[in-house]
């Protein structure tokens, strides 16, 4: 039976993975579970069933490999398991909550979390945070229940538990979650000082123009570099509306130039965006001027919060920075945006903390 290390090892042989200390040194408590799970201990006749193996919570840095070393311990599974972005598990739980609330279920939580751990053995969770006050008050709830059931859950995280929820509406009702998650899962930091995403877009090119098949072409081939081929559909809350990107995996999101900017998003939708990925595709950006006026306005403070978030940006695009907006109201003010646009086409752009 594979190990988690053994394969590992063996992705570095192969040339997929770089060595990493501070991975290897997070391979332990992954493998701990994987064997667990693998050699349950056996059950007497009279005996209650044995306590399931103690979860774990990786947190760290963006680009520090969490997401890829989830990918490889559920590689090594031989027990049902499910590996989701934990916003995308949140809003299929709200979702079956509803439903049953509209069908008279007094406590719908608790035929939700027993579905869900009648399903599966453990839960991989990527990304685990929570900023909406609806996740926050069902959480506590629904994962004692899980816990109780014998679920094992495994998280990533870009933070500590204890800043989950920082800040957030009613946050000591809250807090009981986070005694929780310390109480039934390891917490441990993926505390690696290289940003493995970077590296992967070190010196490379990153704003192809003209934007096409050729474009198209090589953004693919980092799209696939970057995500692994994944892929999920990320929704951001804004003040109590949802902003729907169609492909987001790992702190990576793709959509067109029409996707951010041909709807009325504002500064509040691009803000927020900026904050929740770490890179960001854009394909198709046309050229700006009088025909597409209120776009390209979109496009600048979109290009303004990507900035000052230091947000890395791979585009296709219908000319140079410089040459996208030549004519019409506007044309002098994206001069900055151009400059910015430039900018960010640097190798060493995003790197800065």
């Amino acid at each position: 039976m594979t190990t988690l290390p053994d394969l590992y090892e063996a992705r570095i042989r192969d040339g997929r993975l770089k060595p990493d200390e501070a991975q290897r040194a997070a391979l332990p408590a992954f493998e701990r579970i994987r064997h667990d799970l693998a050699n349950p201990p056996k059950r007497g006749l009279f005996r209650k069933a044995p306590e399931p193996p103690k979860g774990l919570y990786l947190w760290g840095g963006v680009g520090r490999g969490k997401s890829m070393l989830m990918d490889l311990f559920v590689e090594t599974l031989y027990v049902p398991a499910r590996r989701v972005h934990f916003h995308a598990f949140m809003q299929e739980i709200q979702s079956e909550l509803h439903r049953l609330r509209g069908e008279g279920v007094e406590d719908p939580i608790k035929p939700v979390a027993k579905a869900v751990s009648d399903s599966v053995k453990l839960l991989a969770f990527d990304e685990m945070q929570i900023t909406d006050i609806a996740d926050a008050m069902i959480v506590g709830r629904l994962f004692e229940r899980l816990f109780d059931a014998g679920t094992v859950v495994v998280t990533t995280s870009n933070r500590v538990p204890d800043d989950l929820y920082k800040d957030g509406l009613n946050r000591q009702l809250f807090l009981p979650f986070i005694a929780l998650l310390k109480e039934r899962m390891e917490v441990k930091e993926l505390a690696s000082d290289r940003d493995h995403r970077q590296d992967r877009l070190q010196g490379a090119q990153v704003y192809f123009t003209p934007a096409n098949a050729e474009a198209r072409a090589k953004i693919d081939a980092l799209w696939e570099e970057l995500t692994h081929g994944q892929s999920e559909t990320l929704t951001l809350h804004v003040k109590g509306r949802e902003v729907e990107l169609p492909r987001y995996h790992n702190g990576v999101a793709r959509a067109t130039f029409y996707d951010l900017c041909g709807r009325a998003l504002g500064p509040a939708d691009y803000l927020k965006l900026a904050e929740t990925v770490r890179v960001l595709i854009i394909d198709n950006i046309p050229n700006l001027g009088r025909s597409n006026f209120n776009e390209a306005k979109r496009f600048v403070t979109l290009i303004d919060a990507l900035y000052e978030a230091k947000v890395r940006l791979i585009a296709s695009a219908a000319a140079e920075p410089e040459y996208l907006y030549v004519e019409g109201a506007g044309s002098f003010e994206f001069e900055r945006t151009a400059s910015r646009l430039r900018e960010m086409q640097d190798a060493q752009w995003g790197m800065q903390p």
